[in-house]
């Protein structure tokens, strides 16, 4: 196990660089920061120019991979990071300089076991993408099909295995030292959260089946594609998929020269967003303009499947009802719904709980997209977490963030568009499906059966930690961390020492 020295040099390390750009200056400025906090970020900046605005994508980027997908996590939590540092967190690239081809061959011959030239008819060495966890190269396959071959960086496992155990150790400490706010929070599990994404990323082969079923679910979509596996190249370390030939979403102008329409290629999208979210339960979360692509016969291609995310059916249930409640004014509804699915503590009152979404969701219902300040919109909806109490939902905060970076994408194609109008039919339709008479009566069928099948088991499961149905899936364990305690470590000065370099390596929570 790492020494807790090791993981405070790492934190102070990364600390000194976070000053450079600029981003320990809310922790300096805030009022509840400690003195000896405020003192220890006063010299870790020392001798650096302060920027006129925190730059922490930029920061983030110099400290390197890890930290690069820590900031693309964070950037779907305003709540931790505040909201100035989650907007600048949202252009965090992962584009770096491409790792040497001959390691890279290496590497596909290893994990494919069988030479470059028995697999590729061409390959070319300079990579088409450089991202933080791989790259891709262009290829043409023995059987002459033009494919896409992603590759991991030589070492990356062990680069994300040493800053994963530092970012697991200050988590603990945070909330441990943080006081009520943090522990409300949950930053231990941010964590690890993070670290099931990084190891689903780092595993291609468990990408490519990701996509596979993503393939499948989409058939109900023609106007929405999803690229073929090639699985005879593809394993742990090399993933090959079908080339595609399009245009990325970010330039518009190419697309409307080419033909393209950009208002339908923006109603595919929040169709096909529907669908995987609602209907299936199982959506693409990193739908951001750079992995979407408009292919020449118009339809809307993805790519990357390294971050994905599932809900279950009661939950997808809660979710539909609430967007449908937003887009109807039936504030009552969804309070209830809060309630029902335990995001909110029962000795709260819904009534109350209402009157607070109404705050938020009367100033934007109707509005075009184009005039609502997502910004505004989810201060206030964070507000109302805080307000009541709600701890945070892990595997909401995926769907959050991609519904966000959805409707940005779909702005961007048709400045008009209103993702509520658009979502409307779509969420009628199968909320009446799913809640119509019929599915009542075939659910209450398979409830009553699946009783009978867990009568003898029942005490067992009543002395269990059972959730309810729709709650959150079952957490991913925490790290055991041994937290330094104030008695037994080096006193009052050494514990600042640990929140300052927490908070400027890990969470910046009190930022903006």
């Amino acid at each position: 196990m790492t020494a807790a020295v090791t993981h405070l040099w790492r934190l102070l390390r990364w600390g000194r660089t976070l000053a450079r750009h600029g981003a320990l200056q809310g922790i300096e400025h805030d009022p509840l920061t400690p003195p000896n906090v405020r003192r220890l970020v006063r010299l870790a900046r020392f001798g650096t120019r302060q920027p006129a605005v925190p730059d922490y994508a930029a920061a983030l980027q110099e400290i390197g991979p890890a930290a690069i997908k820590l900031g693309q996590a964070l950037a779907t939590r305003p709540d931790l990071v505040g909201e100035a540092a989650a907007e600048n967190l949202l252009r965090l690239q992962d584009s770096l300089p491409p790792a040497p081809f001959p390691a890279i061959k290496a590497a596909i011959e290893l994990a494919l076991e069988a030479p470059l030239e028995t697999l590729f008819k061409e390959f070319d060495e300079v990579p088409v993408g450089a991202a933080s966890i791989a790259q891709v190269h262009r290829a043409v396959t023995t059987e002459g099909r033009q494919v896409a071959v992603k590759v991991l960086r030589p070492g990356i496992e062990d680069e994300f295995a040493r800053a994963l155990e530092t970012y697991e150790w200050a988590a603990a400490h945070v909330e441990v030292h943080g006081g009520d706010e943090a522990e409300r929070l949950r930053p231990r599990m941010v964590i690890a959260h993070f670290k099931q994404w990084t190891r689903r990323e780092l595993d291609l082969q468990r990408e490519a089946a990701s996509a596979s079923e993503l393939r499948d679910n989409m058939v109900a979509e023609p106007g929405f594609h999803v690229p073929e596996i090639d699985w005879g190249r593809t394993a742990r370390r090399v993933l090959t998929l079908e080339w595609l030939d399009g245009i990325k979403l970010s330039k518009r102008d190419e697309l409307i020269a080419a033909g393209h329409d950009p208002k339908q290629l923006a109603f595919i999208l929040v169709r096909a967003f529907l669908r995987q979210a609602v209907v299936d339960g199982y959506f693409h979360a990193d739908l951001h303009q750079g992995n979407l692509f408009a292919l020449s016969d118009g339809r809307l291609a993805v790519i990357d499947f390294g971050i994905m995310g599932r809900i279950d059916r009661r939950a997808r249930l809660w979710l539909a009802e609430i967007l449908y409640g937003l887009i109807t004014g039936d504030y009552r509804r969804v309070a209830e719904i809060h309630f029902e699915a335990q995001y909110v503590p029962a000795h709260h009152n819904v009534d109350e709980f209402a009157t607070a979404l109404r705050a938020v969701g009367e100033p934007i219902r109707g509005l075009p997209v184009k005039d609502i300040s997502i910004g505004r919109m989810l201060e206030g909806l964070f507000s109302i977490t805080r307000d009541f109490e709600m701890q945070t939902q892990p595997h909401l905060l995926l769907l959050q963030k991609t519904m966000v970076m959805e409707e940005g994408v779909a702005t961007a194609l048709d400045p008009d568009i209103n993702m509520w109008e658009a979502a409307e039919p779509f969420l009628k339709d199968w909320l009446r499906t799913e809640l119509g008479p019929e599915a009542y009566y075939a659910d209450r069928i398979v409830e009553t059966v699946r009783a009978f099948k867990v009568i003898p088991d029942l005490i067992r499961r009543i002395d269990a930690a059972y959730p309810p149905a729709g709650a959150a899936p079952p957490p991913p364990p925490l790290a055991d961390v041994q937290v330094i305690e104030r008695k037994n470590w080096l006193g009052p000065l050494a514990i600042a020492a640990i929140s300052a370099a927490v908070a400027a390596g890990v969470t910046y929570s009190l930022v903006a």
